[in-house]
């Protein structure tokens, strides 16, 4: 349950450069399993904690993992994708909240409700908790309620990466009518996450790539944002010395069936090499689906050389870096790229794309080949798996780079900066 935070008053207190802080963290779904974000709150959290800050985590369901010490605030949502029928989900106790009516009426017209509802109740817990917090520190919700937060409380928020990105993919691969005016339904909450960043200030993001592309796609001033490079957990994260790398195996990443993410070309780059190469393998950390991805195994005649890997544990998927000849991140656009991060942290040679931010992880200790390019693709491997030196080489250099920069006590360090530059705004307005 909630733990009740010493209190201190006076902003001037805080503002000192080492007096420890009262950080809210807040997201609307953090269980490690949903992705990215619950993974993002769960470190975040700890290595806040670890610099000797009181940390508090806000979340709607399904709620995070969190080391002990660290408080969890539980706000409610109506978690409709995990009922059966949505649609009868709304009880009449519901209707005294507009945050439960408008999170039900979104999902079942085809809209994503969720980060906007949890905004709401958000607000209302801090209206309710005066005092308790020096700052809110907001994981990409961008909801509407963070400006009306942001006077009484100082909001920092972290943009991985606009969603904006993620709508424009998904509606240039889908060729129905029908089935493109769902998805900008669904969508519709980025207008609103645009809108919201435009006004807050400062913004943690963790790469050039995502940076560039708030500042096109949703008209944030350059001056707002911070980067500040991911971490990797490298105590699951390392070498091993006792596994072997197999010469015929290759790893990727595909946590979504998106576009986004680049599976399909790295199964045409497959494809055109699979016959030079008969005993090589493809692992994909992620769950197979009906969809486009099956068929174009199915069409490459690939499907007996092709694994999935789903629901597998972090210390899993280390163990296919660690195992794997070469590590591959072919997405369109990645903020960051935490997949490739960690897979150089177990000292896997990889190959990237130039989608987003993976040059920028990949940095000098990767091969880098244009995004949705399979024949360069299909060649990088092919070059990679002729040269066990190179990929030695690359392995070493990948390992030295992740170690020096995908650290989360730095990472943390670098939002702390940021809570006490806001504070400082704050206590001069």
């Amino acid at each position: 349950m909630l733990k009740h935070l010493p209190d201190r008053s006076g902003a001037s207190q805080t503002l000192s450069g080492d007096q420890p802080l009262r950080i809210l963290l807040a997201g609307y779904r953090s269980h490690p399993h949903v992705g990215g974000q619950g993974v993002y709150i769960h470190h975040l959290s700890r290595a806040l904690k670890d610099l000797g800050h009181s940390v508090d985590v806000a979340s709607g369901p399904p709620y995070p993992d969190l080391v002990p010490g660290i408080g969890l605030v539980k706000l409610p949502s109506l978690d409709l994708f995990a009922e059966d029928n949505a649609l009868s989900a709304l009880r009449s106790k519901h209707f005294s909240s507009w945050s439960d009516v408008s999170e039900w009426l979104a999902h079942n017209s085809g809209a994503f409700g969720e980060p906007y509802a949890f905004g709401r109740r958000l607000h209302r817990f801090i209206a309710n908790n005066p005092d308790r917090y020096d700052v809110v520190h907001d994981n990409q919700t961008l909801a509407r309620a963070l400006l009306k937060i942001n006077k009484t409380v100082p909001v920092v928020t972290t943009l991985h990466h606009p969603i904006s990105i993620d709508l424009k993919l998904a509606l240039q691969s889908e060729k129905r009518w029908w089935m493109r005016v769902l998805i900008k339904r669904w969508h519709k909450f980025v207008r609103m996450q645009a809108k919201v960043a435009r006004q807050l200030d400062p913004i943690l993001t963790v790469s050039e790539a995502s940076k560039q592309a708030a500042m096109r796609d949703f008209g944030v001033p350059a001056e707002a944002f911070h980067i500040v490079p991911n971490g990797v957990d490298q105590g699951v994260f390392k070498p091993d010395p006792g596994v072997q790398r197999d010469e015929n195996m290759i790893v990727t990443t595909a946590s979504a069936d998106t576009p986004l993410k680049g599976l399909p070309v790295l199964i045409k780059a497959f494809a055109l090499i699979a016959d030079d190469y008969p005993l090589l393998r493809l692992t994909v950390v992620g769950r197979l689906r009906n969809g486009p991805t099956k068929d174009a195994i199915a069409a490459a005649g690939l499907s007996d050389r092709i694994a999935f890997r789903g629901g597998i544990t972090q210390g899993e998927i280390a163990q296919l870096f660690c195992r794997a000849a070469i590590m591959i991140s072919p997405s369109l656009f990645e903020g960051f790229g935490m997949p490739a991060a960690e897979a150089m942290a177990c000292g896997a040679p990889v190959i990237v794309s130039t989608g987003g931010a993976l040059p920028e992880v990949a940095g000098d200790a990767g091969i880098i080949t244009p995004k949705g390019d399979a024949p360069a693709l299909a060649a990088a491997i092919a070059q990679l798996l002729d040269n066990p030196e190179q990929r030695d080489t690359l392995g070493r250099a990948a390992l030295a780079r992740a170690r020096e920069v995908f650290s989360w006590p730095r990472h943390a360090q670098g939002a702390v900066s940021l809570y006490r530059q806001a504070l400082e705004t704050h206590a001069h307005h």
